[in-house]
């Protein structure tokens, strides 16, 4: 795939002055979003991401464009996973919702630009060593099985591990207790403080290098482009702010989210694998030759991607429902 240095500034450009609009024409004036204006903006960065997909397709072919939506949905799910680690920041800080927006979308511009870091890191990695695709395999793994022991009790781990980084960040800065409308800087007695926004600010960007361990290994398992890679990243990003008022209390119902990204990690685990594999160069493995095994083609990762969270998101909605019915059919008994 030959990406020019005009098209990689191009794309910059245009994603960054998507989040400037974004800011300027939602966030700046504090307020609490509509469910109504956050199912529309919403709907329209999906638009403008498949769009975007369309545009790889017909400019470097259907392979590259099946690798980028397989990049996108694969992000768009794991992004998924960040609105519930939103979600119990929010409620541990208890931020107040009207300027829940502004830290959210500064959190995630953060995280395009920390994402942006690891992808040129990987990509150079991948460049100079083929091994690698077995630690980024193994370390999938791993994950998976580690995101599926915590899902039954996902809250509360992910609440201690931001209480430490609280205290971390309350002993190097001092820090205010109050809010200060949506400034995430303060003045108390003369003294310049942090604001509890500041601090929400970076637990969020911190929680989010974590994920990013997790989803650039993950990308990198379906396409080794890194403009495929950056881009399903910057558009699965784009639009989380909507995606999280306009889920609200849907989030709760799906109780089967993460063993279904526990399935999607350990696939793309097995596949990067099976690519080390084929490309390897270890010496110890085979001597060091291509060892022939089956590689997982893009249209099946699409297929089993997809169809994971299909299922998943069923499953869940289903079995929240009977819940509910025989919560209520309890309640009409007492």
């Amino acid at each position: 795939m030959n990406v020019s240095l005009t098209t990689w500034i191009v794309t910059v450009v245009v994603i960054l002055a998507l989040f400037v609009f974004d800011f300027f024409a939602h966030v700046r004036t504090p307020h609490e979003p509509t469910i109504r204006e956050s199912g529309f903006w919403s709907s329209v960065y999906i638009a403008i991401a498949l769009a975007f997909g369309g545009y790889v397709w017909w400019q470097w072919g259907g392979v590259f464009g099946g690798e980028y939506y397989a990049g996108y949905v694969t992000e768009k799910a794991l992004s998924v996973d960040n609105l519930f680690v939103f979600v119990v920041i929010m409620t541990k800080f208890a931020v107040p919702r009207i300027y829940q927006q502004k830290v959210l979308l500064l959190g995630i511009v953060m995280a395009l630009v920390m994402r942006a870091g690891f992808i040129a890191v990987g990509a150079a990695a991948i460049d100079a060593y083929s091994w690698v695709f077995y630690i980024f395999g193994l370390f999938l793994l791993f994950t998976a099985i580690k995101l599926l022991r915590e899902s039954d009790d996902h809250a509360t781990h992910e609440r201690e591990q931001q209480g430490r980084v609280e205290r971390i960040i309350k002993k190097i800065f001092r820090a205010s207790d109050n809010y200060d409308g949506d400034r995430l800087f303060t003045k108390e007695n003369g003294k310049r403080l942090i604001t509890p926004l500041m601090v929400v600010l970076v637990v969020i960007g911190f929680t989010d290098v974590l994920f990013a361990l997790d989803s650039i290994p993950a990308i990198y398992g379906l396409t080794q482009e890194p403009y495929l890679v950056f881009t399903a990243n910057a558009f699965a990003l784009m639009g989380l702010r909507q995606l999280y008022f306009l889920l609200g209390g849907l989030l709760d119902k799906l109780i089967y989210l993460s063993y279904g990204l526990s399935i999607i990690l350990a696939f793309i685990g097995v596949k990067l694998v099976l690519h080390a594999l084929h490309e390897n160069t270890l010496g110890f493995i085979n001597g060091g030759e291509s060892v022939p095994v089956p590689e997982v083609s893009t249209g099946l990762s699409l297929v089993v991607i997809a169809g994971t969270l299909v299922v998943v998101t069923v499953a869940s909605l289903l079995v929240t429902r009977s819940r509910t019915q025989k919560k209520l059919k309890s309640a009409g008994r007492d």
